[in-house]
């Protein structure tokens, strides 16, 4: 399993290969909602958005000292050009995505060093990025990336993850990166409460090749990671169409699924260079500005 510091040296590898993705001059919404404070126009430069708990990484100079001495807490202030600048991404880390056949790459690694690459690239290109969820908030700068990296080595106990909507910033961009195999409910709500909110991405779904051929025969035994499914069947072969039908009707809605919120949707496999996934995530977030 990749350490941090593998992760975060496989990342830089990858990203060299590709141009650092230009930093978007202007990338502002024409509304964003505060809640009960209702809309109002995006601006640019420091103009004020929010403000939000400080977290462990954020700097002493960061913190609004008048809005924290009203409460037990720090807040930051979040401004309208570093919400534009955003990128916020998921990684599916459930015992599903360690599933690895041959020599390949798990699906987890291969995930795992996508996801770092792109961040660097975009963080060379001046632009912010963090993980779903209130963990890690967008933010520029090596420790960021080191955080990242430290956060995306952990592990899920379930077979599959599912993406936290809460921390999506609007009119943001976004990057979920799973097998997308499990139930898809999650990821479904996730996405539309995303697109509800202005935020435009890439779904990216990582394969192991023998998920895409399905090269099994005669008796064979299926067992998920977590050891909680298992199927024995002495006729694997019988399987193969079925299975494969259900494939394609899983891309197939999240396709669909992709389509009807503006998102965009690839699916890439562990035998195929990850230079070809990063060269499309590069494009599709690109395609979102």
């Amino acid at each position: 399993m990749n350490t941090p510091v593998m992760l975060r040296s496989q990342g830089e590898s990858l990203a060299t290969h590709l141009p650092p993705l230009l930093a978007e001059a202007e990338h502002l919404a024409a509304t964003v909602l505060l809640g009960d404070h209702g809309r109002r126009r995006a601006g640019v430069g420091d103009t004020f958005w929010q403000y939000r708990p400080a977290q462990s990484h954020d700097a002493a100079r960061s913190i609004d000292w008048r809005r924290s001495a009203r409460s037990d807490a720090r807040f930051v202030q979040d401004k309208e050009w570093q919400i534009a600048q955003s990128v916020i991404l998921w990684v599916d880390q459930g015992a599903a995505m360690g599933f690895a056949s041959d020599d390949h790459a798990t699906k987890a690694d291969r995930a795992r060093t996508l996801a770092m690459a792109l961040a660097i690239l975009l963080n060379r290109g001046g632009e912010r990025v963090g993980l779903t969820g209130l963990r890690l908030p967008p933010r520029r700068g090596s420790a960021q990336l080191a955080q990242m990296a430290q956060i995306l080595s952990e592990s899920e106990t379930g077979d599959h993850g599912s993406p936290d909507a809460e921390g999506m910033l609007p009119h943001s961009r976004a990057l979920f990166v799973s097998d997308f195999l499990g139930n898809i409910d999650g990821v479904t709500a996730a996405l539309t409460r995303a697109a509800d909110r202005g935020v435009r991405g890439a779904m990216l779904q990582v394969l192991d090749p023998q998920e895409e051929a399905f090269p099994f025969d005669g008796r064979t035994i299926f067992q998920s990671m977590t050891g909680t499914v298992r199927h024995e069947t002495l006729r694997a072969r019988d399987l193969k169409t079925r299975y494969l039908d259900r494939l394609a009707a899983r891309k197939d809605q999240l396709q669909q699924l992709a389509r009807r919120t503006g998102w965009q949707f690839h699916s890439h496999h562990t035998g195929q260079p990850a230079t070809q996934a990063l060269l499309w995530l590069y494009g599709a977030l690109e395609r979102q500005r």
